[in-house]
């Protein structure tokens, strides 16, 4: 039975969904719809026995801010993966499927390789991988697979696929005539109307020596970096890290452009079940079960009299009130609130633009900061004082680490804390506290079974996350790096 290497694509800038998506946190990572982020959901759905494939443990690829939370997920439900690649900067898709299928190719060159984003819905799973294994049968045959969407309406936010064939009742693999870019309103119902074009997904699936040999054929210019990447690549706690250098110098661009436009053993498995990117608030009010009205709620949030509305409380302390509201989309959050109409869902990324040009951290910005130790959030933030409250997961410890121009009070209010002061170390309970004079060498550790929260209070001429000295760190990270 051939392998089947799922790899999952987890980037991207966290815009359309803002505030609750940013930068620093994408929708992948949040719990949007159901009790898994979509980022888990798409991992569980790719795992098991195939008719015609075994899945292996997934692949990654990622970027280095986010491979410690994509390990993370992971392991929260119960999922080990295979690899986590860590790409230098976004290049789109081309070179990241190209790194995934050459990474596969070296394991076994006749592997199956199944592309899928980390941040769809598909609450089918059944279905989905039904389709897949119709998918196989046309990989197996040499066909580079994508997979089509049933539209339900003549969208212009997605591509679309042009059979060339009418689709196959059974869901069997249909040959692919062009991809279609996004259209205006009138040539998206020409297309519904026409019945032979899907919604493109996204998703692909081939052997990996057949999507390597359509690289060399059709984007010659990216194999030699991307090769050169991998081979100049280095492990890092488990990660791979692709060489900066070459991978900088590769173009950006999507795999559709890269190869799926040029080559010509195309296939397209169409797929019926439930599927949403997710691509705005809309799309998020459609699958969250809106009321007879149409009102649909999540968090601390009480509606009157509302109707055909979105209302999210993201904070557990603070109610979120609708009164009389229609066709609204509210989403609050603790540093930031969107109020907007629901026709205007999908243009929410021009309040990001706003936010960046006016300086605002909160365009890009969680006022929580994961990182592979647990987090933190900001409580307050005035001059020369800051407050933070701080969440160490079991057994897990920052950095041995001084700072220039803060002292630290840590005083712990959960759990129990080992603290380093130079050349003192002792455990702290809760309702403790240790001061961290300016200057001194020290470190927080976990020793405990529960989270360990305390409450920091930085005081000094310069507060931010990159006055660290960094001596020992067992998530080996360099000097000027946060936590």
């Amino acid at each position: 039975m051939p392998k089947l290497f799922p790899v999952i694509l987890c980037g991207g800038s966290g815009t359309r969904l803002w505030p609750l998506s940013r930068k620093s946190f994408p929708k992948q990572f949040v719990k949007l719809v159901g009790e898994e982020t979509l980022y888990q959901a798409s991992a569980s759905r790719l795992t098991g026995t195939l008719a015609g494939a075994e899945f292996q443990p997934p692949v990654i690829m990622t970027n280095a801010d986010f491979r410690f939370i994509v390990v993370e997920q992971l392991q929260d439900i119960g999922i080990d993966p295979g690899a986590v690649i860590i790409e230098p900067s976004s290049r789109n898709t081309g070179p990241a499927v190209l790194a995934a299928a050459k990474h596969a190719a070296k394991e076994d060159p006749d592997a199956m390789v199944l592309i899928a984003p980390s941040d769809h819905v598909m609450n089918e799973p059944a279905s989905f991988r039904k389709a897949v294994e119709r998918g196989i049968q046309a990989a197996q045959a040499g066909n580079l697979v994508t997979f089509g969407i049933q539209p339900t309406k003549p969208e212009t936010g997605f591509g679309y696929l042009k059979l060339g064939d009418a689709p196959d009742e059974n869901g069997a693999a249909t040959p692919l005539d062009a991809f279609v870019e996004k259209p205006d309103p009138a040539t998206a119902q020409k297309m519904i109307d026409d019945g032979n074009y899907l919604w493109n997904a996204g998703i692909f699936l081939f052997r990996a020596k057949d999507i390597v040999a359509a690289f060399e054929t059709h984007a010659a210019e990216l194999t030699g970096l991307v090769e050169k990447a991998i081979e100049q690549a280095q492990t890092d706690l488990g990660f791979l890290r692709l060489a900066e250098g070459p991978w900088n110098e590769i173009e950006d661009i999507s795999i559709d452009y890269a190869v799926m436009e040029k080559a010509e053993n195309l296939s397209v498995v169409p797929y019926s079940g439930m599927w949403s990117d997710l691509g705005s608030w809309t799309a998020v009010h459609e699958l969250s079960q809106p009321d007879a009205d149409g009102v649909a709620t999540a968090g601390n949030v009480t509606a009157i009299d509302c109707k055909n509305s979105l209302l999210r409380s993201e904070n557990e302390d603070q109610e979120l009130v609708g009164l009389g509201v229609e066709n609204l989309i509210a989403i609050s959050m603790p540093d930031a609130v969107l109020i907007a109409d629901m026709s205007r869902g999908q243009d929410v990324k021009q309040a990001v633009n706003a936010l960046k040009a006016k300086g605002a951290s909160q365009a890009e910005l969680l006022p929580v900061d994961f990182r592979p130790w647990g987090h933190f959030e900001t409580l307050v933030l005035a001059d020369r004082f800051q407050v933070k409250r701080i969440v160490v997961k079991p057994g897990a410890a920052l950095s041995l680490q001084s700072h220039h121009h803060r002292a630290e009070h840590w005083i712990v209010v959960q759990g129990t804390a080992k603290v380093t002061v130079n050349e003192d170390i002792k455990l702290l309970s809760e309702n403790q506290s240790v001061y961290i004079p300016l200057g001194a060498v020290h470190r927080m550790e976990n020793p405990g079974k529960v989270d360990m929260v305390l409450i920091e209070v930085q005081t000094g001429s310069y507060l931010g996350e990159d006055d660290i000295i960094r001596y020992e760190d067992v998530y080996a990270r360099g000097q000027g790096a946060k936590g």
